[in-house]
């Protein structure tokens, strides 16, 4: 879907913070995620007209960055990096037993991803950009849990905190 009249509200309120309307882009393309929960073509094509950009260039920087989401995903998107600490420390194995057991869920998809810079806590993973590690299966499972059930608040990607529910 594309912007609604209230989203072009906050996305001039966005452009004005800039000196360059063309460094709104990231924002705007937040704003039509947290939306939706992924950028749809017709949002990538409203971003390129109120920039005065090409459509080809929204998407190329849709497509660069794997926190945007250019189809549906799960209300939890679970990102298990796999890059050399977290892949020598079981990341790649991590990755695989998370999409087996999340497979027929809507709700989580899950997702590998280069370095989330969390190698100290290798094997490293987020959800919902929040992130958590070291992680094995049955503590990232019961994590994911815990956000499908309402007892830890999910980040929104506009970088609200994940906090526990009381």
């Amino acid at each position: 879907m594309g912007y609604t009249d209230a989203d072009r509200r906050v996305a001039r309120e966005i452009i004005k913070r800039y000196p360059h309307a063309k460094s709104a882009l990231l924002p705007l393309l937040h704003l039509a995620q947290d939306r939706d929960g992924w950028i749809t073509p017709e949002a990538m094509e409203e971003v390129a007209a109120m920039l005065d950009l090409t459509p080809a260039l929204v998407l190329g920087v849709c497509s660069f960055y794997s926190m945007f989401k250019r189809e549906p995903v799960g209300r939890l998107v679970v990102s298990v990096c796999t890059n050399l600490s977290c892949m020598v420390n079981g990341g790649m194995d991590l990755h695989t037993q998370l999409r087996a057991k999340y497979a027929g869920d809507p709700a989580v998809s899950v997702e590998e991803v280069e370095c989330i810079a969390h190698c100290d806590h290798a094997p490293a993973f987020q959800v919902n950009y929040d992130f958590h590690g070291p992680g094995d299966l049955d503590g990232a499972a019961d994590l994911i849990e815990r956000y499908k059930d309402g007892k830890l608040a999910l980040r929104t990607i506009s970088g609200t905190p994940a906090e526990e529910v009381r």
